[in-house]
């Protein structure tokens, strides 16, 4: 095996991207990549410095969409660029805006899957950002993405991860197994 200084190579790693309004009440969205299920009802963000983050400190209240193979590009699009040298750039996006049902923020109908969260606490932060634990508040899923069951189907949804180390996209394939019972071969 070859060894490797400690790098972020965890993985998958979701492409996330945040919802939240600008100080003027324009929508605005990043991409984010370094997150994932902190309890049952809470995600972990680890945040940088964006015009993001200062919308975090004023209204404490976001979205969170997961990126698919077709917003792809535009999902990229707002992680390289800021809001603050172009604070229009989601209206760049051709994404279609709307108003989160229970929490103070965006929802992006072009995605299949959007939570409505709440910060519930703030860690380590700095001049550099900061980590945040946020509650779920509530779970959108475009009906056209939901399975027999009533319930999500990620598979149709077509979710991408962000590959740490290359820097690239990469598709979710379709189900591997069964998780649960998968295991119960080797008992």
């Amino acid at each position: 095996m070859k060894s490797f200084a400690p790098k972020p190579w965890v993985a998958p790693q979701p492409v996330l991207i945040i919802g939240t309004y600008n100080e003027d009440g324009v929508a605005n969205a990043m991409n984010a990549a370094w997150a994932g299920q902190w309890d049952m009802k809470e995600i972990m963000i680890s945040m940088g410095k964006h015009a993001t983050t200062d919308n975090l400190k004023r209204k404490g209240e976001f979205t969170v969409a997961f990126a698919t193979r077709k917003t792809m590009a535009a999902a990229d699009f707002v992680g390289i660029v800021s809001a603050k040298s172009d604070p229009k750039k989601v209206e760049r996006t051709g994404w279609t805006v709307g108003k989160a049902t229970m929490v103070d923020a965006p929802v992006f109908a072009d995605f299949p899957m959007t939570l409505e969260c709440r910060i519930k606490e703030k860690y380590s932060e700095s001049e550099t950002g900061c980590y945040l634990v946020a509650e779920i508040v509530n779970i959108l899923v475009d009906e056209k993405y939901l399975a027999e069951d009533g319930n999500p189907d990620l598979e149709k949804m077509e979710l991408i991860v962000f590959d740490p180390v290359h820097h690239g996209y990469i598709g979710l394939g379709g189900k591997a197994g069964q998780a649960f019972s998968a295991g119960k071969a080797l008992k």
